[in-house]
């Protein structure tokens, strides 16, 4: 299976750079897999689609301000730091990316603010590098006040005060992503309580968003690329609603890789790890049965577990359609429902 399979035309002007005012404005693609059909929708029509029975799996993941900048003694530039999970309990060790990484060797010691420095402890695989945190204080309070909103490099600005509240879920929870789970970035206080009111429950799941929302897979041939590992938890209370679905509706491709891990890993029972599971055309979803999830680049990870689930004929017709009908891409973009 080759990964240039997956790719499509994509006008640059179509890639979303800022919110709608109104996140539940967005439009949405529905898409029927069983009648290999669209329509063209909002997103605040979701509970029209909902019943009961329905379980509306959730991830409460909150995104970090975890782009950093700071100074190396002796180099007269700027250094960037992101970072991308924490590697010990403390929380002082960090994998991250950093550059320009070609001025930055182990050893080196960048300076942030006042109370806050990393030392680059090891070079790794790909450009990460293994940094150890030293704060004066709460590491957390430091980060909110000096740290920048990861946006996608696809988002041709800089953060802004707003992004703050904007590229986060109004759901969300537990603090731990570098990236959005971005079909969520639709929902309002409002929708919610109408698709409880026809019918479908929630279930709140966790998936901190890590590195492979961000590279590129690197070989053509599908199944010889691997994904970088996230952390999941889902609770028993979680698991129980999900266990009684008669149909779980996840959202977001972060939710569907977290349920279907838990299906893998003996059932939809509270459990929590890490987990790498790639999903392409040719798997079988064994959890879930309806999914919302934003448009998603050519040949990525994400663009290939939709299409495991609508099919590739299905999909790659609908995304043209979504390019015809100038639907809005990526993170802040529009998204679709598959049935």
């Amino acid at each position: 299976m080759l990964l240039s399979e997956y790719d499509y035309p994509l006008p640059e002007e179509l890639i979303a750079q800022e919110p709608l005012a109104d996140r539940s404005s967005s439009r949405m693609l529905v898409v029927n897999r069983v009648a290999g059909t669209w329509e063209d929708c909002h997103f605040r029509d979701l509970p029209e689609y909902l019943r009961p029975g329905d379980c509306l799996a959730l991830n409460d993941t909150r995104v970090f301000p975890s782009r950093l900048f700071g100074v190396k003694i002796g180099l007269d530039r700027q250094i960037e730091l992101f970072l991308l999970k924490p590697e010990t309990a403390d929380r002082k060790r960090w994998a991250a990316l950093v550059r320009p990484g070609r001025h930055v060797h182990v050893g080196a010691r960048i300076y942030i603010t006042p109370r806050l420095s990393a030392e680059v402890l090891e070079a790794r695989h790909r450009g990460e590098r293994l940094l150890e945190l030293t704060c004066n204080g709460d590491l957390d309070d430091e980060l909110d006040a000096c740290g920048h909103i990861p946006l996608p490099p696809y988002i041709r600005r800089k953060d802004e005060a707003a992004d703050r509240e904007r590229y986060q879920t109004v759901y969300a929870n537990h603090r731990g992503s570098v990236a959005a789970p971005t079909a969520g970035l639709h929902f309002t206080p409002e929708v919610l309580a109408r698709c409880e009111a026809a019918g479908a429950s929630v279930a709140r799941v966790t998936l901190h968003v890590g590195l492979g929302t961000f590279q590129p897979l690197p070989e053509d041939a599908v199944e010889a690329n691997r994904l970088h590992s996230e952390r999941y938890e889902i609770s028993v209370e979680a698991a129980e609603g999900l266990a009684r679905a008669e149909r779980r509706v996840a959202v977001g491709t972060t939710s569907v890789r977290t349920l279907e891990t838990a299906a893998a890993r003996g059932g939809l029972t509270g459990q929590c790890g890490e987990t790498d599971i790639f999903i392409y055309p040719g798997y079988e979803f064994r959890a879930v049965g309806a999914m919302v999830t934003n448009f998603h680049l050519p040949k990525s990870s994400l663009m290939l577990l939709v299409s495991a689930f609508g099919g590739q004929e299905l999909i790659m017709g609908a995304y043209r359609h979504a390019v015809e009908q100038r639907y809005r891409f990526f993170s802040y973009g529009d998204c679709m429902l598959i049935l």
